[in-house]
């Protein structure tokens, strides 16, 4: 089996489980390949392997059967986007702090490598959001896993994003800005902005607005067949927008549509792993703050 590592910016803290990864891949049989960031990040912590590539050509990608990702969730959105149509499994191995998309943590890192060589996992078909504009933005990434953003740049005002679905005119949101979340996106910026948690299989896109200047404006839950267009408007001449954590600025006469992406992300799923138990556990379900 061929598996691709991709990180950034290890701390030294983490340099033992790196090193505990690529010998559980060499033993499992793995022919294991590196992204360029995933092998500077190896020369930082001077670690040397002789069983690695580097995947000197990202078209390669196309030739894998699993991508690890090793790192927090933004590595992880960063993974999805070297897969992109490829659809490859994506395993993430969580070193940051919250982990909603990269489940696997760090001393669990041997019988993760076992599963995957057992091939003992499912996949969980992840929803994205793909941009439609015109100029075309992202540079052939026009793509995300968990939202697309519109927001004010450069300027205390609000702007005003007139929303359509299928035509239809929705709202015009007056605020700082606009969210269209996918259900894996639900826990991430759409959630801190009031918007509601949606089960990662669910149909669904979500309207959230960022800190809308009517209080009677919810977020809105919407059919992922929905395609979504906007008008902007506001007293500055540059937005920005983005797609999870990539983000470029346009001027109001840019054209935006939101539909779903004809292609989907597939997250590694270990049987033992709940997307419920971790809402309880990142959350602090049930936790009772005054003990």
């Amino acid at each position: 089996m061929k598996a691709t590592l991709h990180g950034i910016n290890f701390e030294p803290e983490f340099k033992p489980y790196i090193q505990k990864l690529l010998l559980e891949l060499d033993a499992a049989g793995f022919e294991v390949f590196v992204t360029s960031a995933f092998f500077r990040s190896l020369q930082k912590l001077r670690l040397q392997s002789t069983s690695i590539s580097l995947l000197s050509e990202i078209n390669r990608i196309a030739e894998m059967d699993v991508v690890i990702s090793v790192g927090g969730d933004g590595t992880l959105l960063d993974a999805v986007c070297l897969v992109g149509p490829h659809e490859i499994p994506i395993m993430g191995i969580n070193t940051g702090r919250l982990g909603f998309l990269a489940t696997i943590a760090k001393d669990d890192i041997a019988g993760a490598i076992q599963t995957l060589a057992n091939n003992a996992y499912s996949l969980e078909d992840r929803t994205l959001v793909h941009l439609d504009s015109k100029p075309e933005l992202f540079e052939g990434l026009p793509f995300g896993l968990n939202e697309f953003t519109i927001h004010k740049r450069d300027t205390s005002s609000m702007i005003t994003v007139h929303t359509y679905i299928d035509g239809e005119y929705v709202n015009s949101y007056w605020a700082d800005g606009l969210i269209i979340s996918t259900p894996t996106g639900s826990t991430g910026y759409s959630l801190s902005c009031g918007g509601p948690l949606i089960s990662p299989t669910a149909k669904n896109f979500v309207i959230t607005p960022v800190s809308p200047h009517n209080l009677n404006v919810r977020p809105m839950v919407v059919s992922d067949d929905s395609e979504i267009s906007f008008k902007i408007e506001g007293r500055s001449e540059k937005f920005l927008v983005s797609l999870d954590s990539r983000s470029t600025p346009i001027d109001a006469s840019v054209e935006l549509k939101i539909k779903k992406e004809r292609f989907v992300a597939k997250l590694v799923k270990c049987h033992r792993y709940s997307f419920f138990d971790t809402l309880r556990q990142k959350l602090n379900w049930g936790f009772d703050m005054r003990n």
